[in-house]
């Protein structure tokens, strides 16, 4: 399975110069935040994959704008097989923002999942916004880690875990792949193509 990652910035590739045929191979499209609806919603329409996204810190999407784009935020995915977990949004830095929460905040929103991972038994790719604690993220707040997250791997073993947030742009700290334990981490900044094995 061709899996199509994004985040954060929109891929001129994919939207300015799109060319008919571009998305005929990709089987799934994950987007980790930070994007526009009309992104989505365009390549939604482009392709004939599912596009499945997380909130990023700065999205306001509603029901309406999305167009048939499948939120899994606080929720499993199921895509032939592929188990998707989706847990959107950063750390909190500003005290009234949306799509912000504390360690503790994010902490308890992976406990009221427990019947859906129970049900589920676990996840095959963990799909967020922003980074694990001390894995691809920075030491500034607003694009600090969640340890909470690398728990989670820890306990599930997930294949992949996609993030977004932190942008090649802000120089050496940017890494689009890594590893912990046995799971593969990917920055999924712009797009990136993931050979999910079937």
């Amino acid at each position: 399975m061709k899996i199509l990652v994004l985040a954060d910035e929109e891929s001129k590739v994919l939207y300015d110069y799109y060319k008919p045929g571009m998305l005929d191979d990709i089987d799934l499209i994950l987007a980790c935040g930070d994007l526009k609806a009309g992104y989505l919603s365009f390549l939604l329409t482009m392709s004939h994959a599912p596009v499945v996204y997380v909130s990023g810190n700065h999205d306001h999407y509603n029901n309406s704008s999305m167009q048939g784009c499948i939120c899994v935020e606080d929720d499993i995915f199921v895509y032939k097989g592929v188990r998707i977990l989706g847990l959107g949004g950063s750390m909190r830095y500003h005290p009234d923002s949306e799509n912000q929460y504390t360690e503790r905040e994010m902490r308890a929103r992976i406990r009221r999942l427990r019947w859906k991972l129970f049900r589920h038994r676990g996840f095959d790719i963990l799909m967020t916004h922003a980074p694990a604690y001390q894995l691809n993220d920075m030491e500034d707040l607003p694009h600090q880690g969640f340890q909470c997250f690398l728990k989670l791997i820890e306990r599930y073993n997930p294949k992949y875990f996609v993030h977004g947030h932190v942008h090649a742009n802000y120089g050496s700290r940017f890494k689009r792949l890594d590893h912990y334990k046995d799971t593969t981490v990917v920055n999924a900044y712009e797009k990136y193509i993931i050979e999910y094995p079937d």
